[in-house]
């Protein structure tokens, strides 16, 4: 009789234990359990993100974060293609938007952070750029991003307002575009390249050029630079609603705000 007694003790324990997870997961983790988020962040967001997780959790005894970063317009795609996200950080307004749009999230994008943009060189700067405007010479390699990621929109931007700085040539904005030299999954891709020297130059995130100790910056005027708005929403599909709300909240609270301004981003305009 020992053995089933024992047996019976185990499937007991067993069982105890699997309610005590699922207990968890329907919100705020409670007793034991551990309750699990997944959260989806624009590749610039990496180091935030590594940082908020350890953070979090140690704010938030039983709470695991699983944290995958990618361009946004990747992440964006992948959610709507039934990847097991909770909470989606982009690195604009819009993909978080169309993902409200199209039923996948609903209420309002949650602005968190800004960042500006800033040109990028390698080290040792062989081509010589010395302003923006130095980007339009010819024979210029400069990487850059896919027309989908968010900071080819403000890249965009930026290049069309330097354009109408004074002593930059008219055709800058078409010069810029003949020099580009190939296209990126995301910025920190664009900076990887840019320190193996592949590029003469690129445009980043003000914190990826931060983030890198093998690239110089070459400073972009005030009034033609463009800020990025990054943007938070819940996944409809998220097993944890409430849990995955809680993380936005605190990422764009001062607890999250705090690890942001750590790595340069601003707060959201």
């Amino acid at each position: 009789m020992r053995p089933r007694l024992a047996i019976a003790g185990m499937v007991l324990v067993l069982v105890t234990a699997a309610c005590s997870v699922g207990a968890a997961s329907e919100g705020a983790p409670r007793g034991p359990g551990r309750a699990s988020l997944t959260v989806y962040g624009a590749a610039s967001l990496r180091g935030v993100l590594e940082q908020a997780r350890s953070a979090y959790e140690a704010a938030v005894p039983g709470i695991t974060l699983t944290i995958a970063t990618d361009a946004s317009s990747t992440l964006e795609a992948q959610i709507e293609q039934g990847a097991p996200a909770d909470v989606f950080l982009s690195a604009d307004t819009r993909n978080p938007q169309k993902l409200i749009d199209a039923g996948f999230a609903s209420g309002s994008p949650v602005p968190f952070a800004g960042n500006e943009l800033t040109v990028i060189v390698p080290t040792g700067n062989p081509a010589g750029i010395e302003t923006p405007a130095d980007m339009a010479r010819a024979g210029v390699k400069i990487i850059a991003a896919g027309d989908q990621v968010p900071i080819t929109t403000c890249v965009t931007q930026l290049v069309d307002n330097l354009a109408r700085e004074p002593g930059y040539p008219a055709d800058f904005a078409a010069a810029y575009a003949a020099n580009v030299a190939s296209r990126e999954d995301n910025a920190k891709a664009i900076v990887a390249k840019v320190e193996l020297g592949e590029g003469d130059a690129g445009i980043v995130y003000v914190t990826d050029a931060n983030a890198s100790a093998n690239v110089s910056t070459v400073d972009v005027p005030g009034s033609a630079n463009v800020m990025a708005t990054y943007a938070g929403v819940v996944v409809g599909s998220s097993a944890n609603a409430a849990g995955a709300q809680a993380f936005l909240d605190w990422i764009a609270g001062p607890d999250g705000q705090a690890i942001l301004a750590g790595f340069g981003f601003l707060p959201a305009p």
